[in-house]
């Protein structure tokens, strides 16, 4: 068997939401190692979670890919006005978009269990009143 070149590999480490950091290694083969990928600059840094047209905080990822050893590629859409828009970004801002969309996810678990005692409260409340009123029968249940 002839080999084919010589492989090359790189190692990426990356923290996960959940604080374990994990390393990816990244392996290329004779010609491929040693042609360098073109990958586009990043964008400076900006807050990923507004939305550049209306503003809007809600912005969340609907695709994102690795862009070289440094950064991402990311497709964002606003989910007021529907707007989308691409870019490349470094680790720090995706990062920061990362705890962002964490808050978010968080705030919205808080909304829903506060919404979800406020039902079960006025369910509770009803039922009280209808075995008061002797409004409920055998045949209901």
């Amino acid at each position: 068997m002839e080999s084919q070149g010589e492989n090359t590999h790189f190692v990426k480490r990356v923290v996960l939401p959940s604080g374990k950091t994990i390393e990816v290694v990244y392996f290329r083969q004779g010609e491929e190692a040693d042609a360098p990928t073109q990958h586009p600059p990043a964008q400076p840094h900006q807050d990923l979670h507004v939305c550049l047209d209306c503003d809007s905080q809600l912005v969340y990822p609907v695709e994102w890919e690795e862009a070289g050893a440094e950064n991402w590629s990311v497709l964002l859409q606003c989910p007021n006005c529907h707007g989308c828009r691409e870019g490349v970004f470094t680790q720090d801002t995706v990062e920061l978009f990362d705890e962002e969309l964490d808050r978010g996810a968080d705030a919205l678990a808080r909304d829903y269990k506060r919404l979800m005692r406020a039902n079960m409260s006025d369910e509770i409340d009803r039922f009280a009143a209808a075995l008061e009123a002797d409004a409920i029968l055998p045949e209901d249940f």
